[in-house]
């Protein structure tokens, strides 16, 4: 097995913890894993979905905690290089791309991230003190982060309540900051009208135009699976690549392994949604599914058509539908795209970041990078809504 072992005794213990960590999550029993973090539909099948999707950009590694035999924590890791200006939008991205082809590695670091590339962050707690399995983590990561050679920790995108431990890092040098929120809608409606009603005028008058528009010239038929053909998998995967070349903000690039694995590793969760118009794919969801929830997880469209039949739109009428007829009381539409988002009736749900240079003399200029260059700062909408959440 590819681990290695760490023994820590945090401060005021009533016995020593010990780090394991992994390079495969198939190391590590499902039972196990899963009964750290019930209730999430990112479960162990999805870890292993990641680890046979040969996702380039990362490597992922997995932390358990024992105290004597028992498993009390446990954190997914990743490494990556990663570009500081990620989030930065506008004159200021171009002049950063511009430096970039003449300095390749401007502003970009090797760094250990605990949580999800493309998701929000989470960290697994049993029965022993949280703050002390948070501490055997760190500990466990800061002792990577130095056999690797990695100059920057971070915990990526978590919600507001693991903040009671996370915020013990601002103590070591980390700086803390809101990252890109993630957006959630409660759905309460016994059908799409009564849905629309709870929307502004405004937001009513231009869907109705726009649903208008695409009813009257063209069909745009909805297909429901849990795994795809090669061949149709081939289109997804066109879409979705055209899609993310559109976008501002790109953290991770899921590579075409990811869609095929992820229906055979959750065939239960995962769904394929497709838009056709006269049998050719034009728009694609993939989503994860449970009784609660429906994560809209990844999406494509043919540019060609895309906002000639207001397929963003169609889409999002269509999944809302969906959820209702299926009676799923939660939808999660992740983050970016904000503008929309607030105009469908969407609530935009806090996460946090924490990241510092391993170098104590760098970090303070670490930090002061960091606060330039957070998202808020980019994102006039998130900016907003932020302003609007603190009055």
């Amino acid at each position: 097995m590819s681990q290695s072992t760490l023994e820590i005794t945090p401060p005021k213990s009533t016995g020593a913890l010990v780090v394991k960590r992994f390079r495969k999550i198939e190391e590590i029993n499902p039972e196990t894993w899963n009964q750290l973090f019930p209730d999430t539909l990112e479960n162990y099948y999805f870890y292993k979905t990641l680890d046979e999707s040969h996702f380039d950009q990362f490597s992922f590694y997995y932390f358990l905690v024992y105290a004597n035999e028992t498993v009390v924590g446990a954190a997914p890791c990743f490494i990556m290089n990663y570009a500081l200006e990620t989030t930065v939008q506008g004159p200021l991205k171009v002049i950063f791309s511009a430096l970039k082809k003449i300095i390749p590695n401007f502003l970009s670091f090797r760094v250990l991230v605990c949580g999800l590339p493309m998701e929000q962050g989470r960290i697994g707690f049993g029965n022993w003190d949280s703050s002390e399995v948070f501490r055997a983590i760190l500990n466990g990561m800061e002792q990577l982060a130095k056999e690797k050679q990695i100059s920057i920790l971070g915990f990526k995108d978590f919600q507001k309540h693991f903040c009671v431990w996370l915020d013990e890092l601002e103590h070591q040098g980390f700086y803390k900051f809101q990252s890109l929120p993630t957006t959630q809608m409660e759905i309460r409606f016994e059908g799409f009208e009564q849905y629309f009603k709870t929307l502004s005028r405004v937001s009513r008058d231009g869907l109705k135009r726009k649903f208008k528009k695409v009813d009257g010239i063209v069909s745009i038929d909805m297909e429901v699976t849990n795994e795809l053909t090669e061949e149709v998998l081939g289109e997804v995967y066109a879409l979705y690549r055209q899609t993310e070349s559109q976008g501002d903000y790109q953290f991770e690039t899921a590579p075409k392994d990811f869609f095929r694995v992820i229906s055979k590793n959750l065939p239960d969760v995962s769904k394929y949604f497709l838009w056709r118009i006269q049998g050719k794919l034009v728009a694609f969801a993939l989503g994860l599914v449970s009784k609660e929830l429906f994560v809209d997880f990844y999406l494509g469209f043919d540019y060609s058509v895309a906002y000639q039949y207001h397929l963003y739109f169609v889409r999002f009428r269509d999944l809302i539908k969906w959820c209702i007829e299926h009676k799923i009381e939660n939808y999660e539409m992740g983050n970016t795209n904000y503008e929309p988002k607030r105009r469908f009736g969407f609530d935009f749900i806090p996460l946090f970041a924490y990241a510092k240079h391993r170098n104590k003399y760098v970090n303070p200029f670490f930090q002061l990078l960091c606060k330039a260059l957070k998202p808020e700062n980019f994102d006039l909408v998130f900016r907003e809504m932020k302003r609007q959440r603190s009055k």
